[in-house]
């Protein structure tokens, strides 16, 4: 049996976004702490809008961090 260690789901785009925006992933998951209130899609509609960042990256950050924080 062989296991398979392959990053799946959202944190599979960390390591290029990470690269791309030279930000760790903790500084994205505390700005969107702040907006724990909104919508989905308001919280990627910030990342792109604030900060550049294109839509799949925005969506996998709140994504990953809307599943740790049960919203």
């Amino acid at each position: 049996m062989t296991e398979d260690n392959t990053v799946k789901g959202p944190a599979s785009y960390f390591p290029a976004i990470e690269k791309k925006y030279a930000k760790p992933i903790g500084h994205w998951l505390t700005l969107l702490a702040d907006l724990r209130d909104q919508k989905h899609m308001e919280m990627v509609a910030f990342l792109k809008t604030q900060h550049n960042m294109g839509h799949g990256h925005a969506n996998a950050l709140v994504a990953h961090f809307r599943a740790l924080n049960g919203s």
